[in-house]
């Protein structure tokens, strides 16, 4: 009977990693880039409001991935005190530059066209903005408490968001609610960011706004705990595996046990929701560190690996090639005029039922950043922001 492999078996780098952070962007770009709005399968789509769909799992587990990355890319200097101050800086300009291309893309294409009205109504909050936040704030409490805290201060961020939100009654509706546009959060972004600057679809709240940022870090903290304990050189990895599994499964319950009185929603990103979600990414991170990184089943990653080492990257151009796509105008024969995504698209809806036809672009662009991405790993081009 053998024993268990342990961590020093295996490699530095997690593949399984960069495996469940480009499956994840890689079910982003797929969620995000329908070829119908309008014709959509269940699953793809995000909850009207309480619940969960696959959809909604994506972007905390991103923010969960963020936290195991810092927890990897930044344990080092966390021993070394006379880094930090560096390391926080670097960490700033990061954030910086992530909050800048989330900017880029609201105010993509309009600012080139009509600079002044493109700032007036640009959205601030956003997924890349968010992201920014959330890995600047996890970066500086890691490098600057311990584990325990790190723990206790997502223990209070999670509590204190939840009296927050269910106790504190909404100036102008007089009493504490979790409904859309009259919860406390949206009542906040409004008095702070005005309804010129939050998202489009509404202009009441947003589903990135700055109350519901403090959950979101707690997501991200819940990630350096997991890489924390991930690179402990001190356990086998079959007993990692399993604290993990059961970490994760405890977290699910609580989660949904929390949900009967504070129901689990991505847009209020509420702490029941970070508990599930956070859960489930650990369960599954944990699956695919046994796999991929103990037990070496690797050949199917490629694909995945290739979008992960370039993550922000592809979400950013992915974002940013559909605008420029209906920026182009094609004259049609009776003389009107078609922007070229819509004309490619035409192509798809021929060919498929509405919905089929929706779903075959959203894979087809996945495809198509395939490709490009790929080609990128090759000639080992990773571009970090």
């Amino acid at each position: 009977m053998t024993s268990s492999p342990s961590l020093q078996d295996a490699p530095v780098r997690l593949l399984s990693l960069d495996f469940f952070r480009g499956a994840t962007v890689a079910a982003m770009i797929l969620v995000n880039n329908p070829g119908d709005w309008g014709n959509i399968y269940a699953p793809l789509e995000h909850a009207n409001w309480n619940g969960c769909t696959p959809t909604d799992l994506i972007f905390p587990f991103f923010l969960f991935i963020v936290g195991v990355s810092i927890a990897y890319a930044m344990g080092s200097k966390k021993t070394d005190p006379a880094t930090h101050q560096k390391t926080i800086l670097k960490a700033v300009k990061r954030a910086l530059t992530l909050f800048a291309l989330g900017l880029f893309l609201s105010l993509f294409p309009k600012v080139f066209t009509d600079p002044i009205a493109a700032f007036q109504h640009v959205r601030i909050p956003g997924v890349l903005q968010r992201i920014a936040i959330v890995f600047l704030i996890s970066s500086i409490i890691f490098l600057k408490t311990s584990e325990k805290n790190i723990f206790r201060i997502m223990i209070i961020l999670l509590a204190g968001y939840w009296a927050v939100m269910t106790f504190i009654p909404v100036p102008g509706v007089g009493y504490a609610n979790l409904e859309k546009e009259t919860n406390l959060g949206a009542w906040i972004d409004r008095g702070l960011l005005t309804e010129a600057h939050l998202w489009k679809s509404s202009k009441t709240w947003d589903p990135e706004g700055l109350l519901s940022t403090i959950p979101a870090i707690a997501t991200g903290l819940f990630g350096v705990l997991v890489g924390v304990y991930l690179k402990r050189k001190d356990l086998e990895a079959a007993t990692k595996i399993a604290w993990l599994f059961s970490a994760g499964c405890l977290a699910v319950a609580l989660g949904l046990i929390w949900d009967l009185q504070f129901p689990i929603n991505k847009q209020l990103w509420t702490s029941s929701f970070v508990l599930y979600t956070g859960g489930l990414a650990t369960v599954i991170l944990a699956l695919c560190y046994w796999i991929i990184d103990i037990q070496q089943y690797n050949r199917f990653t490629k694909p995945f690996v290739v979008y992960g080492v370039n993550a922000i990257t592809v979400f950013f151009l992915s974002g940013l090639i559909p605008r420029i796509l209906h920026m182009i105008k094609l004259n049609q024969p009776d003389g009107s005029q078609i922007d070229l995504q819509a004309w490619l698209y035409s192509g798809f809806t021929a060919s498929f039922s509405p919905v089929n036809a929706s779903l075959a672009w959203a894979v087809t662009f996945i495809l198509f950043w395939l490709v490009i991405l790929w080609v990128m790993y090759i000639k080992k081009i990773i571009i970090k922001v």
